[in-house]
């Protein structure tokens, strides 16, 4: 069972293949064209499949470098997977309705724009997921903020997910960025690695130099219980970072009180039953003078248990935006929000788009951040009406340095 349970996979990808193949080199309008078209189909396939078994041929670090090619690939076959299903969608009424000239004339068109936007989305994504992640600004407004808070600052990082491609320079970049900043406080949502402490400890060393007035917090998302998260969660309390396991901690700025919680990742309770995620059990025993409540919960799908356990902002990651085109349209499915900051009752809910990327180098469409949050007072626009601006016109959304590739 195990065998053929291994061999269902490259068999997929050999049909998709061979799918792709059928239905866009035929048409081509040279046989130069048709033959580089075979040629990266089939190096598709192969550093693919390479990709699958490096772990099992190699140890780490030369298998990760054995299988990065076939990550990139990915993208490639993935975008140009895409891209035939709607060519073959939009051939059906030229089947029906147009004459046989015209149908040859679109296929061969339709066929040489698939294969150029195929290798355009996939050079374009590669470019914008190995660049620094931007710089976005979000003011969250909050109702009776004390003057204390006004313009508190939290830089948010999530979903780096050091590993295969993504190593200790990527990592220093976006500390360099992160400091740059100089906030008050740092918020680390999950998932910032794919692999052992033993593996990756040397390229997530740089967390260590993260820098704010009141330190880095950090909480576990789904890839660190994939990972070892026991062994993940002490070496980041050793590199400096402040860890919250459904729990909390009171911060004193300028004479107000912020309360700082955090849950362990919502699926953790299949790694772990004690460590079920629970925003009720992070917020017990918070003073309740405390002007601010924000939680740190690495999936979206915490915000209808921290409103009602009474936070006021939650900020996640975990959905990557969807990361790249079209795959973000459907994130929906399984989360309550892709990205961006939303509102549910009460509590505000920020999504970041993640700092790196996971598996496929591929960025197009929903780009990478690293995100500046400010804490501002919630003002009436309109006091007769006493409407408030919506959450979409409250994100301000700018470069606050070069874009490092």
């Amino acid at each position: 069972m195990t065998f053929r349970r291994s061999l269902w996979i490259p068999a997929l990808l050999g049909a998709l293949h061979v799918y792709i193949g059928m239905r866009i080199l035929p048409s081509m309008p040279d046989v130069f064209v048709r033959l580089s078209g075979t040629f990266l189909l089939v190096l598709s396939y192969g550093l693919m499949s390479l990709s699958l078994a490096a772990r099992s041929l190699w140890a780490r670090p030369l298998a990760d470098r054995m299988a990065a090619p076939g990550y990139f690939m990915a993208g490639f076959f993935s975008s140009l997977l895409v891209l035939t299903l709607l060519r073959d969608a939009l051939l059906v009424p030229f089947v029906l309705l147009a004459s046989q000239t015209h149908l040859r004339t679109y296929e061969s068109v339709s066929a040489s724009v698939v294969l150029g936007l195929g290798v355009f989305v996939t050079l374009a994504g590669l470019v914008g997921a190995r660049r620094r992640a931007r710089i976005v600004n979000v003011d969250v407004p909050l109702q009776n903020l004390p003057p204390a808070l006004h313009g508190f600052s939290i830089v948010q990082i999530s979903d780096i997910h050091v590993g295969t491609t993504i190593r200790k320079r990527y990592v220093e970049r976006i500390i360099k960025a992160v400091n740059a900043l100089k906030p008050d406080l740092i918020a680390v949502t999950g998932d910032i690695v794919d692999g052992p402490v033993r593996e990756l400890a040397m390229h997530t060393a740089p967390l260590a130099e993260l820098r704010a007035v009141h330190g880095a917090f950090f909480v576990t998302g789904n890839h660190e219980y994939y990972s070892g998260a026991g062994a993940w969660t002490a070496e980041f309390v050793r590199l400096g970072l402040r860890v919250l396991l459904n729990e909390h901690t009171v911060i004193e700025h300028q004479g107000a009180s912020l309360v700082v919680a955090g849950v362990t990742d919502f699926n953790s309770h299949q790694f772990d039953p004690s460590q079920r995620s629970d925003p009720h059990v992070a917020l017990a025993g918070a003073p309740a003078e405390a002007s601010v409540r924000i939680l740190l919960a690495h999936q979206p799908r915490s915000a209808t248990a921290a409103a009602s356990a009474g936070f006021d902002l939650q900020l996640s990651g975990h959905t990557h935006g969807g990361q790249f085109w079209p795959w973000n349209l459907f994130v929906r499915l399984q989360q309550p929000f892709t990205a961006g900051l939303h509102r549910l009752n009460h509590l505000w809910i920020y999504v970041s788009r993640g700092t790196g990327y996971w598996g496929i180098p591929n960025r197009f469409g929903a780009p990478s951040e690293i995100t500046r949050l400010r804490l501002v007072p919630l003002r009436p626009v309109n006091k007769r009406t006493a409407s408030y601006p919506c959450a979409r016109q409250m994100m301000r959304r700018k470069h606050l340095g070069p874009r490092i590739a």
